[in-house]
């Protein structure tokens, strides 16, 4: 290759890297979404399970909109995971807006029974301690990881 060419492909290397670096300097600063929990309706499970939907809350504080592909999420209840969800259900969330999505979650009847027997065993509670993590699959920014505490009040 002659010299010039080497010389050439350099400099034309060089530019697109000043481009990229100042591409990448002009995008604003970046916040995960906020997801909160909103609601838990049963579901018809199937065999030994149970299902339920849980609507979640996504809230976008940047400028730009966020397109996602799907979700994960685990559910702990008294710090015992205690079910799980998938979706792939694709949407957007606007920029400085908000959408509620509704994911599927299942609990084994297993798991469901070792959870009750240890609720008996503890002393009488007014509320039982549930936390959710999950992922957001959100593309241009990746993954985004999530959760939100609560408790759920018990009848007395």
């Amino acid at each position: 290759m002659p010299a010039f060419a080497r010389f050439s492909m350099r400099i034309v290397t060089l530019m697109f890297a000043i481009g990229m670096l100042a591409a990448c300097a002009s995008i604003p600063n970046y916040e995960p979404p906020r997801v909160s929990v909103v609601g838990i309706e049963s579901a018809k499970g199937e065999g030994m399970e149970l299902r339920f939907n849980v609507k979640l809350r996504i809230q976008n504080p940047n400028t730009v909109e966020i397109n996602y592909q799907g979700m994960m999420v685990d559910l702990i209840v008294d710090g015992r995971r205690l079910a799980t969800g998938l979706s792939n259900q694709a949407g957007k969330v606007p920029s400085y807006g908000e959408t509620v999505y509704t994911l599927p979650v299942s609990i084994s009847a297993i798991d469901a029974a070792m959870q009750f027997v240890d609720y008996m065993q503890k002393p009488q509670q007014s509320a039982i301690p549930y936390e959710i993590k999950g992922k957001l699959e959100s593309g241009m920014f990746g993954s985004v990881r999530f959760s939100d505490k609560g408790s759920l009040k018990l009848p007395q």
